[in-house]
């Protein structure tokens, strides 16, 4: 008889457990045939590799050397199992690489596809730059990027990607301290906000251009100044600026969310994803679309702008508005 590496793996689990009987069970077959098949090990060895005792089966000597040798084996071919089926899952598709730059609706997203593709290693880029999440897309480093721009500021679209529009104008609101007067408006106006101090964060594609355009049409020049904003929502509910933000945010201590009138600044939220995949591309950005009317809904703001304006992202894939119809009666 020649040695298997089935062979070796028994004698590691005998070691393992103590017991022949235990390591049958652990194998998944009965105590008979681990007995038999041990016999046969030692007569193709030539030498007892278990001692029986009372108290269970030892390693002998000859045993001890033999599972010295045995278990490298032994782990090296569960490790080249492993890595086959994980190679494996790779070429059929058993990987999910999303990115998206910053969205509230991006954890309603992971648990969506996550759901829907429970085999799948699904993981998640974040990057404030929609042009690298596109690239990252065009270069087969994601399978798609949930990415937003300026509306009028558009990204060039890689070679082999395409762009699926989620939402055409989402409406830029704005963040500012409780405490300003506007704030006690249901709408407020740029031309409220003139003498304010405004933050825009730099990283962000075309977003101070745009504040820029629109306060220039309103015939006013905004003072900008620059930061992240993270931070900028301690400046903001400290009184000390305001700053544009998605309808998505939420409100917090000190700070009021609240909508601009007539929509001056925009964003085109779009999915981007290889043309190669049609039908994975399309669950993953139904799924998205899920997502991100769920972290509408959760905005008292955004809900009632959405209702307010009869907005097409209500309407679900049969058709129907997603919410109670009372709830849009309350909002009309």
């Amino acid at each position: 008889m020649e040695l298997e590496v089935r062979h070796l793996r028994a004698l590691c689990a005998i070691a393992d457990t103590g017991s022949v009987r235990k390591a049958a069970r652990q194998l998944g077959m009965s105590q008979p045939s681990l007995t038999t098949q041990l016999r046969r090990i030692e007569n193709a060895i030539g030498g007892s590799l278990f001692s029986r005792e009372l108290t269970g089966s030892r390693p002998t000597p000859l045993g001890r050397s033999v599972l010295c040798r045995a278990r490298p084996i032994v782990a090296e071919m569960n490790a080249l199992v492993a890595e086959a089926k994980q190679e494996a899952g790779r070429a059929t598709g058993a990987r999910l690489r999303v990115g998206s730059t910053g969205s509230q609706a991006v954890a309603g997203w992971l648990r969506r596809l996550r759901a829907r593709f429970p085999d799948a290693d699904t993981t998640i880029h974040i990057d404030v730059w929609a042009d690298s999440l596109q690239r990252m897309v065009a270069e087969n480093q994601l399978d798609a990027a949930f990415v937003h721009e300026a509306e009028d500021a558009s990204l060039r679209v890689p070679d082999g990607v395409r762009r699926r529009v989620l939402v055409a104008r989402e409406p830029q609101f704005v963040a500012l301290p409780t405490t300003h007067p506007a704030a006690a408006r249901p709408l407020v106006t740029l031309t409220d906000l003139a003498a304010d101090q405004w933050m825009v964060d730099p990283a962000l594609d075309g977003q101070e251009a745009t504040l820029r355009r629109a306060f220039a049409t309103a015939g006013r020049r905004p003072r900008v100044v620059y930061g992240d904003y993270p931070t900028a929502a301690d400046l903001v509910a400290s009184g000390e600026l305001i700053t544009p933000c998605r309808p998505t945010a939420a409100p917090r201590p000190g700070l009021t969310i609240r909508p601009l009138r007539d929509d001056p600044l925009t964003l085109r939220l779009s999915l981007a994803s290889r043309t190669a995949d049609p039908p994975t591309a399309d669950a993953l950005f139904h799924d998205l679309r899920d997502a991100y009317l769920e972290a509408a809904w959760a905005s008292a703001a955004y809900r009632q702008w959405l209702l307010r304006n009869d907005n097409p992202l209500l309407c679900t894939r049969d058709g129907m508005v997603p919410v109670p119809p009372s709830a849009r009666e309350a909002s009309a």
